[in-house]
């Protein structure tokens, strides 16, 4: 028997009524409210007349959560086949793709610079190490949990949950690949947070929060590796598709912001003066 890490805690706090309380939901409140504190915090230096940010976070959950959900739900559509169509709003039960999350939350904040007439590039700066920490607190409720399966392992680390209410694999010694994220997350925020004014002040609007953004989807793009999520397309997982997504986003939008960059500092030619 592999030596591992036994987890038996009930993912399931309490419920009232109708309404489920679980870990997870409460780190992901948790992962919002710390997210909006370090984001704004981080914007606020960038711009100091920042106003209704109490808008712009509405924005950014609502929309968020509604990609969570759509993205979830497009990923698990046999869920909701053979008439289980209203299952898409039984949001008590559970189910939101990070990714999904993600992606509606930078709508939202187009939404809202658009409203604002704030820079979305700016905003997407300070967004970059929000995503982090937020992910990362997240993370935490998913440990509990015991969802996202991982692959079996044999490493000393490996976790096995045996709580008979575990969202997990009695039985099963496995890769904790959320834990794994959550790492990437917080060495992504510790190695270029400490730097975060300092490679402000030297790359264009907007490149800084697509590098956090695009080196942490190429590490949960090989993460995905070791979970046991169905593939999607061409054998990758819908998480893989998502990051790859995030990362050619990255690789497309960084040079364009260079080179819009260099052409705003760039002097106008002078022009002949006329005696």
């Amino acid at each position: 028997m592999p030596l591992s890490i036994v987890i038996d805690l009930d993912p399931n706090i309490l419920k009232i009524g109708p309404l489920l309380i679980t870990w997870h939901g409460v780190f992901a409140v948790l992962g919002i409210v710390a997210a909006a504190r370090i984001g704004f915090w981080l914007l606020k230096k960038d711009i100091p007349d920042l106003t209704g940010t109490g808008d712009g976070l509405a924005w950014m959950v609502a929309l968020g959560l509604i990609g969570a959900r759509l993205l979830y739900v497009w990923e698990n559509f046999r869920l909701f086949a053979n008439g289980q169509l209203l299952r898409v709003f039984a949001l008590t039960e559970g189910g939101i793709s990070q990714w999904g999350g993600l992606f509606g939350a930078i709508v939202g904040v187009l939404v809202w610079s658009r409203r604002a007439r704030y820079s979305f590039w700016k905003i997407l700066d300070g967004g970059g190490p929000a995503a982090m920490l937020g992910l990362a607190i997240g993370r935490i409720g998913d440990v509990i949990n015991g969802e996202h399966h991982g692959t079996p392992t044999t490493l000393p680390w490996g976790v096995e949950y045996v709580n008979p209410n575990t969202l997990g694999e009695p039985g099963k010694v496995v890769h904790p690949e959320v834990a794994y994220e959550m790492v990437l997350s917080l060495a992504i925020l510790g190695l270029l947070l400490p730097f975060h004014q300092r490679l402000k002040r030297r790359l264009p609007d907007g490149a800084l929060g697509l590098i956090y953004l695009g080196v942490y989807a190429a590490g949960r793009f090989l993460l995905s590796y070791l979970r046991t999520d169905p593939s999607i397309f061409a054998g990758l997982r819908q998480a893989q598709l998502a990051s790859a997504a995030m990362v050619l986003a990255a690789v497309i939008f960084v040079p364009i912001l260079f080179r819009r960059g260099g052409a705003t500092a760039e002097p106008a030619p002078a022009t002949p003066s006329h005696v």
